[in-house]
């Protein structure tokens, strides 16, 4: 380490203000309930006070590592947004819903709605997909004579896995920005730990913690149909293939420009037209353009010029601040000792160094509540120790990002929706939902394992 860029070229001090870090970021949190943005910034301030700091470098980390972070994916985020925005507008969550149920039949309700949160987590936040589909849940569960455990819980899980796994949601694309991973890579190899994870929520609701919760769905709800989903949406519903193309398309650009620079060489044609494609903001702008398509009242095109923009850029607002203080804190981290003693340590002791960004992102979501705190800190934390630790970029991403799902309790918001809107008790939803999480957070782990051993991530 350089000493004149360093930011503390001691061991001590900086294993110190790692350990102020990481205790004020989840006292703050879980005692004082501040917010994560003062959470995160007053212990990095606290850092730079420290004994043995060069503050002139220290906040050069500091900048550079805010900015660097952001210039990669700002815009980005802004854009999913945009796209969640369009898709809860112009009925396209009612027409994927339709389609899961057509394709594995209305008797296996529980997976197709499981199968539904698979797609849509991916681009709608989880607990604004759960409201929507709520009324579908109960009046399912009544049609089949099964508690509401059995049809909810696997679409509980399934969309935070998503929300929490695989880019371009906001969590999972700041985390790859943080580490340097390849977006396209960890969107594959994600949505496949992610699969696998979903289908083991399922199982755990159909199964396991279904048929032991006797609760029933609401008369409220009975009668409800796919089409009644959002009475106030539009009344012209766009084509499955229109729905589903804002969310495949700028997924397929991105994971087709990583496959086209693993198989032709520098300077091939299809390098540079996919070097541009595949640039996650042209694919997901042309993921905007094709949800904006969807809309067919001349209201609703007026208020995607505008309203819904703003919606989007309120939603993005606290995921941009925490993912550039998440990158000031990788950087700052990055200029000293500490993340080179920690790795070392797993290294010695020959632990499983993937287990790091695991342990890291379970920590996080677990104080915190939030899966994007969680796996935007395990990025950030592990960041600087790739290299020490022999991690990929996109084995630590999918890591961390696995860890943040697990244990979904009280203290998390999404917890609180699901179970006040399924009017499940307390103890039943810890058991369902929160059993849902942990079994896929694990399985969608022993995924990425599997992918990391395999040499695939």
């Amino acid at each position: 380490m350089d000493a004149s860029t360093a930011v503390s070229t001691s061991a001590t001090v900086s294993l110190i203000g790692f350990a102020i870090v990481i205790f004020l970021l989840l006292f703050l949190i879980a005692k004082w309930k501040w917010h994560v943005f003062f959470a995160l910034l007053i212990p990095i301030m606290i850092f730079g006070i420290l004994p043995g700091v060069q503050q002139n470098n220290f906040i050069d980390a500091f900048e550079s590592g805010f900015g660097n972070t952001l210039g990669s994916i700002g815009v980005v985020i802004v854009l999913g947004s945009i796209i969640a925005e369009a898709l809860k507008h112009t009925g396209a969550i009612q027409v994927i819903t339709k389609s899961m149920v057509n394709l594995v039949g209305t008797k296996r309700m529980p997976l197709a709605l499981t199968l539904t949160g698979f797609v849509i987590g991916i681009a709608i936040f989880s607990d604004v997909a759960y409201v929507i589909l709520n009324p579908l849940v109960h009046s399912a569960a009544r049609t089949m004579g099964v508690g509401i455990a059995t049809m909810s819980t696997g679409l509980v899980g399934a969309l935070q896995l998503t929300h929490a796994i695989v880019p371009p949601t906001p969590g999972p694309l700041a985390a790859a920005a943080i580490v340097g991973a390849d977006i396209g890579k960890t969107i594959i190899f994600g949505g496949i730990a992610c699969f696998f994870g979903s289908i083991a929520g399922w199982a755990w609701g159909a199964y396991i913690a279904g048929p032991r919760i006797a609760t029933m769905a609401s008369d409220e709800f009975e009668g409800v149909s796919i089409e009644d989903l959002d009475a106030d949406g539009p009344s012209e519903l766009p084509s499955t293939l229109s729905s589903y193309m804002p969310i495949i398309i700028p997924i397929i650009l991105i994971g087709t420009q990583s496959v086209v620079s693993l198989v032709f060489e520098e300077g091939h044609i299809l390098r540079t037209i996919f070097a541009y494609l595949g640039w996650p903001v042209i694919a997901l702008s042309i993921g905007v353009w094709l949800a904006y398509r969807n809309i067919k009242s001349e209201s609703d095109k007026e208020k995607a010029k505008d309203v819904w923009v703003e919606s989007a850029l309120k939603t993005s607002a606290m995921i941009l601040v925490v993912t550039g203080l998440g990158g000031s804190l990788s950087a700052i981290l990055r200029g000293t000792p500490a993340v080179d003693f920690i790795a070392t340590i797993f290294t010695d002791y020959g632990l499983p160094t993937i287990m790091l960004p695991f342990v890291i992102g379970i920590i996080g979501n677990m104080i915190t509540g939030s899966t994007t705190v969680g796996v935007i800190t395990a990025a950030s934390l592990v960041a600087p120790m790739l290299g020490t630790l022999g991690l990929s970029p996109e084995a630590a991403t999918l890591a961390g990002a696995s860890g943040s799902v697990i244990i979904k309790y009280v203290n998390s918001s999404y917890f609180w929706v699901c179970t006040s809107l399924s009017r499940l008790s307390v103890t039943d939803a810890v058991f369902s939902y929160g059993g849902a999480t942990l079994v896929g957070g694990l399985v969608s782990f022993m995924t990425v394992c599997v992918l990391w051993v395999l040499g695939l991530i």
